[in-house]
């Protein structure tokens, strides 16, 4: 049958002009019958073949092509569910096992013929009495992440089905794949391709009451990968089986809103909880409008009247089955060594830990279990990982895992500085976990190298062992970092402290200190302190003590507790405060690598137990029958550790004193102080000695001789097997110049003067001028040095030929120039062997053109 097209058209135009009839069904009776039983299908007839997983979601999965479709009922509609994501395998730089992705607040909204996935924005408040609540929507985005067509609604229950496909075999809840950074060069990491539609599936669903779970294999696809370039392979390339197809394990898991009588507890800065942001969005007053709360677990007393009474639900931790047997009672002392902090915050009993049977049914994925799991993996990122996952409303903890790294406690470097002159690493990322494997790769050379015993060794690394578990249980308590907290005890009481003292090494177990390895001649004491410190002690009391009904009364509570942020033990400071990258924060205390409040003296006593390590190196790491590679890794861990001090004393020149006391309260420090001038001219001194002078990196001849990596396939293909003494020198040389010559820190230097800063900047240059010519500016200039002056030299020159810097930091400029000049007058008698003249000749050159751009050079 035909009809003629204006026909047609006065039949709409009759229908919008009356609104009382219909478009003629044009289409054959038998698509219009199609399409009428395609409406009436129902739930049943939909998930027929298919097996049903009842939960908090139902899901029916095709017994046929493993599909899924997600059931909802009507009380789920417009209601709150956390989303929460977690790597179940990753790939190299594209997640790990174990690595938590974050929680989001979702509603499943119907809207007409689809359920629209909103992402609820939980980072603003408005006082429900304010007039202005009523418009708390305006301007803060609602994201639709998914957009589903239902595929039958049964009316009756008021059940809706739809397809799970485009929520969870695509990015909508979560980016999986990272977004690609513009400052990041081609060819130097690997890059996921395409997602691909027909490889990526579920692996597995697990439903329960109280939460949905499903686990997706995420395929990126890429025919032509641009590959990085690997002149010497290590264990973390053969990760990749072929990099055009990439896959990535991610479980998701959806939870009801919980309704409980948990209360939000506000953040302060004085101590360190990890949080939620929050804004009062109906705030005049204060000045400060932050409601930020931080993370916690939800404890309630059982018997609220007593002092201290055991939990109504403890926090439980689990020992993965997979534990090695010889770590499990290690293991268990450690987590169990931060209930004391939780008697002195009126709990018994806060933390019990438990051995999973190897019989269970449950899988160490359930957000129902807090499992201490182990992976030994390729790309050793850190030697643990204790993420939790939290409520983003109030921070009500809801679940945590901790990953333990078999590979960190292995004397092993995948990429040594000993042949490439950068550093040897165990991570692209500077504040991951990787300090404390550092720190525990550093211990097992030394002791190697000064030949401890094995008893000695077995102690080691069972004090590691219980540090590391201490300090990831305290982040699975919400807890970050305390960087400050390595500066309790004097060099010497830190130093004499035995295990069985029964005290603790630093103020708190979140810190990355260096390891307390005894120097040359004293007895060892305590390796990481293995008790929950003052610090600890004091937070878990603010986190964790129970609240009084009164709103007033619990805030006096709460402010008394806090005021004890001024005493020794409680100092403070996290990752946002500490200077392990140049330039970068301005207090020296708040640092990764140190210990005691004589950061700068430990750390020389540090270099000289590495200088006498490495003298008897070659005596001391060569086993018979074995190749040189024993020998090749201590000495480059013992490098790194020396590389790793001189950064720590590095950080006083120029630095601030900061506290975060509030006014008026009891002993309250002023909030900047500059480092005191006999400090910063310590530091300078210790550079000087250890970093500057012609004799701090010579090299034993023998020792030379004998620094052979174990030769694999053809992996010195395109890099020589030589060790490079001068890349390496220069490199810690270069660390020291990078901070000391930032134009952060020298810009903090010239503004600190004005309140209080006695180590003026043009003593500053003056200082490094002559620790890096003085010595040998009449007579020969060794290798080592000669880079050095080298390096020094051009970069005074490129601060004098900085135009950027502006008026306001002329003085900057002129002190370059004016060193400059000073080093040109130092050397111009060129006295020394042939290359020590021509290299003196060569930097007349180069400073002359910079002081006489016009001129004669």
């Amino acid at each position: 049958m035909t009809f003629h097209k204006k026909t047609i058209a006065l039949g709409i135009a009759a229908c919008i002009s009356t609104s009382l009839c219909s478009l003629p069904a044009y289409a054959s009776d038998k698509q219009t019958t199609k399409a009428e039983n395609k409406k009436q299908q129902t739930i049943a007839d939909l998930t027929k073949n298919h097996t049903k997983h009842e939960g908090l979601f139902t899901l029916f999965q095709s017994n046929k092509s493993g599909a899924v479709l997600l059931q909802l009922n009507e009380s789920q509609l417009n209601s709150e569910f956390i989303h929460f994501a977690q790597i179940l395998d990753g790939s190299g730089d594209f997640g790990f096992r174990g690595n938590y992705r974050g929680g989001t607040v979702y509603t499943f909204n119907r809207v007409f013929n689809r359920i629209e996935i909103r992402a609820e924005n939980q980072h603003f408040y408005f006082a429900p009495s304010n007039a202005v609540s009523g418009a708390k929507d305006a301007n803060i985005n609602r994201p639709i992440v998914a957009s589903v067509k239902i595929k039958a609604h049964d009316e009756k229950s008021g059940d809706i089905l739809i397809d799970a496909k485009s929520i969870f075999l695509t990015e909508a809840l979560k980016q999986i794949k990272p977004s690609k950074n513009p400052k990041q060069k081609p060819g130097k990491r690997r890059t996921l391709g395409k997602l691909s539609k027909d490889k990526t599936k579920y692996l597995a669903l697990h439903n329960y009451p109280k939460n949905t779970d499903l686990s997706i294999e995420y395929v990126y696809d890429n025919g032509a990968p641009v590959r990085p370039t690997v002149t010497r392979p290590t264990s973390a390339d053969f990760a990749f089986t072929d990099d055009r197809s990439i896959n990535i394990h991610v479980r998701h898991s959806l939870v009801p809103m919980p309704e409980n009588s948990f209360k939000a507890r506000f953040d302060d800065p004085r101590i360190g909880y990890f949080g939620q942001t929050k804004y009062d969005m109906t705030s005049l007053q204060d000045p400060t409008p932050y409601r930020d709360v931080i993370n916690r677990w939800h404890l309630e007393k059982k018997d609220p009247n007593a002092a201290v009474s055991e939990p109504i639900e403890p926090i439980v931790w689990w020992i993965e089955n997979t534990t090695p047997l010889e770590y499990r009672d290690t293991i268990k002392q450690a987590a169990l060594a931060w209930n004391p902090a939780f008697e002195k915050a009126g709990f018994k009993n806060a933390i019990v830990v438990k051995v999973q049977p190897d019989d269970a049914k449950w899988d160490a994925g359930d957000l129902r279990y807090n499992v201490m799991r182990w992976t030994s993996s390729p790309k050793v990122r850190f030697s643990g990982y204790g993420p939790s996952f939290a409520n983003p409303k109030t921070g009500q903890i809801l679940g945590s895992d901790i990953m333990l790294e078999l590979s960190s406690f292995r004397r092993r470097l995948d990429t040594l500085d000993l042949f490439s002159g950068t550093q040897a690493t165990t991570s692209n990322d500077h504040h991951d976990h990787s300090a404390l494997f550092e720190s525990a790769q550093f211990g097992q050379a030394a002791l190697n190298a000064s030949s401890a015993s094995s008893a000695d060794k077995a102690r080691f690394i069972s004090e590691y062992l219980h540090y590391l578990v201490l300090h990831e249980v305290g982040h699975t308590l919400g807890l970050n970092h305390n960087m400050r907290s390595s500066q309790l005890h004097s060099k010497d009481k830190v130093q004499s402290i035995m295990p069985s003292d029964n005290l603790p090494l630093t103020g708190s177990v979140m810190e990355y200190p260096a390891i307390n390895f005894a120097p040359h001649g004293k007895k060892q004491g305590l390796y990481y302190t293995t008790m929950a410190g003052p610090y600890d002690n004091w937070a878990i009391e603010y986190g964790y003590s129970s609240a009084l009904d009164n709103a007033h009364a619990e805030q006096q509570r709460l402010n008394k507790i806090l005021a004890r942020s001024t005493e020794l033990g409680n100092a403070f400071g996290n990752d946002a405060d500490d200077m392990r990258a140049p330039g970068k924060a301005i207090d020296p205390r708040v640092n990764i690598y140190d210990l005691s409040n004589d950061a700068i003296g430990y750390a020389t006593d540090r270099l000289e137990t590495v200088n006498i390590l490495v003298s008897d190196l070659l005596n001391r790491s060569i086993v018979e029958g074995e190749s040189y590679q024993g020998l090749v890794t201590d000495y480059a861990l013992l490098n790194r550790e020396y590389h790793n001090n001189v950064g720590v004393i590095s950080r006083y020149i120029g630095g601030v004193y900061v506290e975060r006391d509030f006014a008026g309260q009891k002993n309250a420090k002023t909030p900047f102080t500059p480092v005191p001038e006999k400090e910063q001219r310590r530091a300078m001194q210790a550079l000087s000695n250890f970093v500057f002078a012609p004799n701090a990196f010579s090299v034993d001849q023998a020792l030379a001789q004998h620094l052979q990596t174990q030769r694999r396939f053809f992996f010195n293909y395109s890099k020589t097997e030589d060790p490079k003494f001068h890349d390496m020198a220069l490199r810690t040389q270069k660390s020291v110049l990078n901070h000391v010559l930032h134009p952060v820190v020298l810009k903090r230097i010239v503004d600190t003067e004005l309140y209080g800063n006695e180590f003026k900047l043009d003593e500053v240059f003056a200082e490094l001028t002559n620790a890096i010519f003085k010595v040998d500016a009449r007579k020969d200039v060794n290798s080592f040095r000669r880079n050095l002056q080298r390096e020094y030299v051009n970069r005074l020159i490129k601060i004098a030929n900085n135009d950027k810097l502006g008026a306001s930091q002329q003085s900057i400029q002129a002190l370059a120039r004016y060193n400059l000049k000073e080093i040109k007058d130092m050397i111009k008698r060129r006295k020394g062997d042939t290359v020590s003249a021509a290299h003196k000749e060569q930097l007349i050159y180069l400073i002359s053109k910079t002081l006489n751009p016009n001129g004669k050079a």
